[in-house]
């Protein structure tokens, strides 16, 4: 196997975008993030609960199994649990609805596993700049074992995919991303763009030195459906992703994109920042080497 040259620490990193690291729900797939809280709000269904769609919607991001903790420590879902019965939620009790998001997620995010529009094209695009495709989840590998190959049948199919039950700690832990950066062969974390739909999915991103980027228009924070989003008047989706885009600008994320769509545009732009980066330090270098040889 060719051997690449290794990229020694110490200082700026002045080379290409080597890959993406995409979620999946409301960022690669299922516009507007509709397959879990589809699966969170039939579990909770199943022990008399019924969440609202925002606090369905709050934890996205999170290790589903954090993402049920976070939910039954919400007050009010944490009081409704505690008058069915009889006690405040506990660990056990996240076992038991975790149980069920782990039974009824496979067969319901394969119904979830539409690429958004313009993903199959910009990751084409992406191949042909020589940019390799990452992939990161809340979910674990058994709930997307109906998912994997449904989006492949439908364009995409990331070079690796990393659950979050394959490291020790989800987002907003970086493990994820540096699992695909091992798996893909990729270093410096600098040369790696992270792109998420949540807050957590920034936090990630930022954690693992990356480029933080999110994405609006797809979101779980929207919850809008590709057709939803179209019929939506031009002015008022332009308002609402303005505003999401603020939100995460001030949770750190270094661009805000529409969509996966605009990646190859953003890769363009990134490289363009880290050109100017290589000239002068090739200056510096110069300068320096004739100031020892006294020129």
């Amino acid at each position: 196997m060719e051997s690449k040259p290794f990229v020694r620490r110490g200082r700026p990193y002045v080379g290409p975008v080597q890959a993406v690291i995409l979620d999946w729900a409301g960022t690669a797939v299922d516009h507007g993030c509709r397959g879990p809280v589809a699966v969170f709000t039939r579990a909770f269904g199943r022990f008399g609960l019924e969440p609202e769609t925002a606090e369905v919607r709050a934890p996205m991001g999170r290790e589903k199994r954090e993402h049920v903790a976070a939910m039954l420590n919400m007050p009010r879902l944490a009081a409704l649990w505690r008058e069915r019965s009889g006690h405040a939620p506990d660990d056990a009790d996240v076992d038991a609805v975790f149980a069920a998001v782990t039974e009824l997620m496979p067969g319901t995010l394969a119904d979830y596993a539409e690429p958004v529009p313009g993903c199959v094209e910009a990751m084409a695009r992406l191949r042909e700049m020589g940019v390799k495709i990452g992939s990161c989840t809340g979910y674990s590998r058994s709930m997307m074992e109906n998912l994997l190959p449904r989006a492949a049948a439908a364009g995409y199919a990331p070079d690796c995919v990393v659950p979050a039950d394959e490291v020790p700690a989800g987002r907003p832990w970086p493990w994820m991303c540096q699992t695909n950066c091992m798996r893909l062969g990729v270093h410096p974390q600098e040369a790696v763009l992270k792109v998420g739909d949540t807050v957590a999915d920034i936090e990630e991103g930022l954690n693992a030195g990356h480029w933080s980027v999110a994405v609006t228009r797809t979101s779980n924070a929207l919850g809008l459906t590709a057709e939803e989003a179209a019929a939506m008047p031009a002015q008022e989706l332009a308002r609402r992703e303005e505003a999401l885009a603020r939100s995460f600008r001030e949770a750190g994320a270094h661009y805000v994109i529409s969509s996966v769509a605009d990646l190859p545009e953003l890769v363009e732009t990134i490289a363009a920042r880290l050109r100017p980066r290589r000239h002068v330090l090739d200056r510096g270098i110069e300068e320096f080497y004739d100031y020892r040889m006294g020129r």
